[in-house]
């Protein structure tokens, strides 16, 4: 049927994003799937009890919009226990209905018409469209590709009496970088007696390796005051599908966030809010990530080691790059397709995650599968 309504559309630019494309021509395909950061492995059984026992209680109805009280304390001490910040349950944790979610609650109530938004490419998708849709201007510093560092001096360059927020994502995706004490030092001092807010984006916050730390906003009171933290229980229960999330903010802030909450979702879904405050009693339910997957990291990057593939450090998240410009002068969305076709293995091509679509010869791989999954992909890749 053809519309009778002329359309102007808000993002002409976008079309279906990376990830929907990869996954179909990989199910086309029969691929295997290393592009994905979802894991294809269970989660704890006790998780999923949780969640039916809320529900055969009753918890089937619509969550307090701000969250279930039982969360948003367990949170409270769970932070306080971690980075030694105490933030109020009442009004400074909110339940998000998954952090995607909460990054377009955050950035849709804080950023206005005119606003300029600073962020680091390559970027989570999402980041500049959401920030284009509300009138303002994303504006990309790209990361150096041969340290995974950010140039901070560009940065102060940038900042302006414009810039509204500036988002920043550690332990890093798609680069799998995280923030140093010196990442820390710089952002205070750019942002000291500004009115600049930081959204930090920490879902893979205990996915740490060799021995790092996590850097939350929530460790330094100086950064604290001025930002948004949005993590991810998908990312940490290894049920992305789940959909929750949660959201940590000053109360003036928060305020703000849950006026667009409340009017996107209300709430996050009541029966995994339930689990998630029981599975938080117990702290090893998230401490052991960073060993757990760092012999993921590890395994698959040994049995590349015969690979014709440059490998780059992976300090944390679920990926690593891997660079293929040195045997192929294909264009890294070419080369990932052609992966696809031949060696049966998908990943997601560097450019998906620059607004310019910069091609960098470098495909990014995720190691949140099971164990046969990155040996056979890994055999099939190091045949390429």
């Amino acid at each position: 049927m053809q519309s009778a309504c002329s359309q102007r559309s808000k993002l002409p630019d976008v079309g279906t994003t990376i990830f929907t494309v990869i996954g179909q021509l990989s199910a086309e395909h029969h691929a295997l799937n290393l592009s994905q950061g979802a894991p294809n492995f269970a989660c704890d059984v006790q998780l999923v009890e949780g969640v039916a026992q809320a529900m055969r209680a009753g918890h089937n109805q619509y969550a307090p919009m701000s969250g279930v009280a039982a969360l948003r304390h367990a949170l409270a001490d769970k932070v306080e226990r971690l980075y030694g910040a105490r933030f109020d349950a009442d009004d400074e944790i909110t339940v998000i209905a998954s952090a995607s979610e909460g990054l377009y609650s955050a950035i849709s109530a804080l950023v206005h018409p005119g606003d300029e938004v600073t962020y680091f490419e390559p970027a989570f998708d999402s980041y500049a469209p959401i920030v284009r849709l509300q009138g303002a201007t994303p504006v990309a510093i790209k990361l150096s590709l041969q340290d995974l560092t950010i140039d901070w001096d560009e940065v102060a360059a940038a900042i302006n009496s414009k810039t509204r927020m500036i988002i920043v994502n550690s332990p890093h995706n798609p680069t799998g970088s995280v923030f140093t004490e010196h990442d820390i030092e710089r952002l205070t001092a750019l942002t000291r007696n500004t009115d600049i807010v930081i959204l930090s984006d920490e879902v893979y916050e205990h996915v740490v390796f060799d021995g790092g730390i996590h850097h939350s906003m929530a460790c330094h009171p100086a950064l604290a005051e001025r930002s948004v933290i949005v993590s991810s229980f998908g990312k940490t229960y290894h049920v992305t599908g789940w959909r929750v999330g949660y959201c940590m903010a000053p109360a003036t802030l928060m305020e703000e966030i849950r006026k667009v909450h409340q009017f996107m979702v209300f709430s996050a879904d009541t029966p995994m809010q339930y689990a998630f405050a029981t599975a938080l009693n117990n702290p090893q339910s998230y401490l052991g990530l960073a060993e757990f997957y760092q012999q993921k990291r590890d395994l698959l990057a040994n049995a590349l080691q015969s690979s014709r593939f440059e490998l780059l450090p992976s300090r944390g998240s679920f990926f690593m790059l891997a660079r293929f410009s040195g045997f192929s002068n294909e264009s890294d969305n070419d080369f990932a397709v052609r992966l696809i076709r031949e060696a049966k293995v998908a990943t997601i091509p560097l450019s998906a995650f620059y607004s310019d679509g910069t091609d960098t010869g470098i495909i990014r791989l995720s190691f949140s599968k099971d164990n046969d999954t990155l040996l056979e992909g890994a055999r099939r890749l190091c045949q390429v």
